[in-house]
């Protein structure tokens, strides 16, 4: 199986706690890394989600916070005099940013900010409304399926399709929406199972603590791998936990890079580095005692030794039983 080159996505989320200076750093350090794209999510708090909606358990974990998710989210809202500082900034340093949009109204902003490419988040991939406004722009889409079953992804697929979407233009993310979440869970196996059952390209959104399954990612057909990143997994924030620090994240993207390298084709042969010492590491048939011309090869006159000068031992069967054409001394190759 051959691959394309993975495209990398860090993902800021929200571990920008709310501070654009931290944001642009985390941009820079995001591009300095290798990555692709990075991702920031925008989202109008007022229309995401009700006041006195509960945190999530991992919100109130990782947050170590008690308040309603409403105070949360808005605490980590970015306006549009923000996203267009990121965007400038993105441009000047030469790293493509793009959004997670959660609502109609930031779906509409992204559509003003130019955006060449939008993400529909686990949560949203059962909005109806979000999706056909989407799908009419004709521009590529990331869907990320955490929480779903196969046929809630078809049908995202294909109201995205129906409203003027082209298929090659989707790319579905496997996921799971648990922070961080357990390996047990990861079910890489998912992301081949997508790209077969739906003929559409694919990729890993990774949310556990460390870089390894999005590494493995990459032999199921990952083109696309999204990872959080953060400055300090200490931070207080719902995310900052199940993000790589940068060097970590580094790390992440020159071991796909060997992955990469390592994939290659639906094959077994023999490479051309290895080609030189298959004469000096094999073996050939070569006597084992002295013998005479006539006398038949036997498993007491033969035997298989380095270099593979002579009759491969492969050959081995066929030569045993027959008769010698010529005589040979001890250790002498066999030919017949």
């Amino acid at each position: 199986m051959s691959i394309k080159r993975v495209k990398i996505i860090a993902e800021i989320g929200v571990n920008h706690d709310g501070k654009i200076s931290k944001a642009k750093k985390l941009i820079k350090l995001a591009k300095q890394s290798g990555a692709d794209y990075v991702k920031i999510q925008m989202y109008i708090t007022d229309n995401l989600i009700i006041k006195n909606a509960p945190l999530a358990k991992y919100q109130k974990i990782n947050s170590k916070s008690n308040i309603t998710q409403y105070k949360l989210l808005k605490k980590y809202e970015l306006n549009k005099k923000d996203i267009i500082k990121l965007i400038k900034y993105s441009n000047k340093i030469n790293i493509d940013l793009f959004p997670s949009v959660f609502d109609e109204e930031s779906l509409n902003l992204a559509k003003e900010l130019k955006f060449k490419l939008i993400k529909i988040p686990s949560g949203e991939i059962t909005n109806i409304p979000l999706l056909k406004k989407l799908g009419k722009f004709n521009i590529p889409i990331i869907i990320s399926s955490g929480m779903s079953v196969i046929n809630e992804i078809k049908n995202a697929i294909n109201t995205l399709i129906r409203n003027g979407t082209k298929r090659k233009n989707i790319i579905v993310l496997h996921t799971n929406s648990e922070y961080p979440t357990p390996y047990q869970d990861v079910n890489l196996k998912s992301i081949k199972f997508i790209s077969d059952k739906l003929k559409v390209r694919v990729g890993y959104s990774d949310h556990s603590i460390s870089s390894e399954p999005s590494i493995g990612s990459v032999i199921y057909g990952s083109e696309f791998i999204e990872k959080h990143i953060t400055l300090n997994k200490k931070d207080k924030g719902p995310d900052h936990s199940s993000s790589l620090e940068i060097n970590e994240f580094k790390k992440m993207i020159d071991s796909i890079r060997v992955i990469e390298k390592c994939i290659g084709k639906y094959n077994k042969f023999v490479t051309s580095s290895e080609l030189k010492n298959k004469k000096i590491v094999r073996k050939s048939i070569y006597s084992s005692k002295i013998i005479k011309k006539g006398e038949k090869f036997n498993e007491k006159n033969i035997i298989l030794k380095r270099p593979c000068i002579g009759i491969d031992g492969k050959k081995w069967d066929l030569i045993i039983g027959m008769k010698s054409k010529y005589n040979f001394k001890k250790n002498e190759p066999i030919k017949i």
